[in-house]
């Protein structure tokens, strides 16, 4: 298959495009429903804290959309959800009542149950989530797979270091990642790690020196590490293979690898930290990956931010699938990838004389506007989580993602995104100047639009600003025209200080040319082999 860059809901785009059993490893890091201490939580009964509200990605609310997503869970929509899914909600509503958290629920309850659908039977679920919820989204797990023949199989905790000004209660210091397979015949590569010296003398006698761990459980694994004496004991009778289903050998002692995994966060000067607030480290990922999928295994992330999970599945040769509701993510994921693995991963390679395309891009790219059309589309999208989305995509796409979204919803001063163009000063010392960004997705604006840009600059001090609208403005363009030219000191250039732009120049060709800095920082050039080294402290028994 072909690698697939969803932009959109991640709902819609399971249900449309992720065929059934089509997924060996699924990995989700959603946003946290963390901004409530539990006071506020239960308190919080079909109330909002406004001081706390802030962009979709970390806020919940009962709204239009929670309330369409709880009737589709109890009418059972498109029998994916089990009875037990159902009632769980249904009960949870009695007791959380219809605030944040239970918003929170839904939503996760409905993209667990296609999740689950979208799995091979061989497939595994990792859920990676803090303790503020983690319980209740243990429930809605359990609710589909457990009951529909798939197994929890490990809480992994990932525990880190970080020093903050705790005065009453202990510091947080790990994230909680939930471990599903949809079957008991689960892809599950034996993930290992070196023994203490302590561990190796207690298989140094007899013939339990082949064994590093067994199980006679339901799975009935031997591990051996001494293939001769393993020989020699199931010749003098010591050991009985057949009471395994699974004999591994293995060339030195090691054992499985704990379900605490001590790892650092991405500090401020981490090599591969992008700038994402929530981004994690692709060691993390490549664990995951390794224990739960092959080499040509497809992997999905539904909440890919960043784009960690799909990086790391490229650096190790699988198939991905990513989506994200976020334009900002979409284009940090393709600037990430073009950084990693070629500038030509995202694009077709053409050539420049025939226009024939010699070598066709890595990945499909669904979502993404690449007409007028489904520019119009994105404007007028009836939804309050994606309202700021047709802002978001014309200015980095125009900016070639040198700008700053102004995320806020309302009350944004007329700023949609800035930019810093490096300069000189009359004392020839180099200083960055503010440009200001404005979408607007109206089919018609007076000029009085241009004056309010013009005003909104000399308050903020910025020396150019971009109109970029879905629908072309020649009255605009000429109105613009009379506030003249800002020449750049340090390059000699001149630019017209107010600009309009239209998709469809956008569209054209036309980009942002002006001696801006970079915002995002650039990803690594990855080579196809493991980063994971020996992350694990082995601790000496007592």
């Amino acid at each position: 298959m072909k690698n697939q860059l969803y932009y959109g809901d991640n709902l819609e785009i399971l249900r449309k495009y992720i065929k059934d059993e089509s997924v060996d490893l699924c990995y989700i890091d959603p946003p946290f429903n963390s901004k409530r201490n539990y006071n506020q939580i239960y308190n919080n009964v079909g109330k909002e804290d406004i001081a706390q509200a802030q962009a979709f990605v970390d806020t919940w609310t009962w709204n239009t959309i929670a309330s369409e997503g709880f009737d589709e869970i109890t009418a059972n929509k498109n029998g994916v959800f089990t009875a037990q899914s159902i009632n769980l909600i249904i009960g949870l509503e009695k007791v959380l009542g219809k605030g944040s958290l239970f918003a929170y629920l839904v939503s996760m309850t409905q993209r667990i149950a296609e999740i689950y659908r979208v799995l091979k039977p061989t497939g595994s679920f990792y859920l990676h989530c803090d303790p503020t919820a983690s319980h209740y989204l243990k429930l809605v797990c359990d609710a589909s797979f457990c009951i529909n023949g798939g197994e929890f199989r490990n809480e992994i905790i990932w525990h880190y270091r970080r020093w903050t000004n705790v005065q009453q209660q202990f510091q947080s210091m790990h994230d909680v990642i939930f471990f599903y397979s949809k079957s008991n015949q689960v892809t599950f590569n034996f993930t290992e790690v070196d023994m203490s010296e302590s561990q190796k003398k207690k298989f140094t006698r007899g013939w339990d020196s082949n064994v590093i761990s067994s199980d006679k459980g339901k799975y009935s694994q031997l591990i051996v590490y001494n293939k001769q004496k393993f020989d020699e004991a199931v010749k003098n009778n010591r050991l009985n293979p057949a009471k395994y289903k699974n004999i591994v050998f293995r060339d030195k002692p090691t054992v499985a690898a704990s379900d605490v995994i001590i790892m650092p966060t991405l500090n401020s000067q981490a090599k591969e930290r992008l700038g994402y607030p929530t981004q994690k480290p692709e060691a993390l990922l490549e664990r995951i990956i390794k224990a739960s999928s092959n080499e040509g295994d497809t992997i999905l992330d539904a909440y890919c931010g960043c784009g960690t999970t799909i990086a790391v599945a490229e650096r190790l040769e699988r198939n991905w699938i990513g989506i994200d509701i976020t334009y900002q993510s979409i284009s940090l994921i393709l600037k990430r990838l073009e950084d990693s693995f070629g500038g030509d991963f995202t694009k077709d390679l053409v050539d420049k004389t025939t226009k024939a395309v010699i070598r066709p891009a890595r990945l499909v790219l669904t979502g993404v506007p690449q007409d007028f059309a489904s520019a119009v589309a994105l404007a007028t999208k009836q939804d309050d989580r994606v309202r700021k989305e047709f802002e978001k995509w014309i200015i980095l796409t125009y900016s070639n993602n040198r700008a700053v979204i102004n995320d806020k919803k309302g009350g944004d001063g007329g700023i949609d995104g800035t930019a810093f163009m490096v300069d000189f000063n009359d004392n020839q010392e180099q200083i960055y100047q503010q440009v200001l960004f404005s979408a607007k997705s109206s089919k018609t604006l007076s000029p009085s639009v241009i004056r309010d840009l013009v005003g909104t600059m000399e308050r903020e001090k910025a020396v150019i600003g971009y109109l970029l609208t879905l629908y072309p403005m020649p009255n605009l363009v000429k109105e613009a025209a009379k506030y003249g030219t800002y020449q750049n000191k340090l390059f000699g250039h001149t630019y017209p200080k107010i600009e309009v732009i239209s998709v469809q120049d956008i569209f054209d060709g036309k980009k942002l040319y002006l001696p801006t800095s970079e915002v995002l920082k650039k990803a690594e050039r990855k080579v196809q082999e493991g980063l994971l080294k020996n992350m694990f402290e082995e601790e000496e028994e007592i």
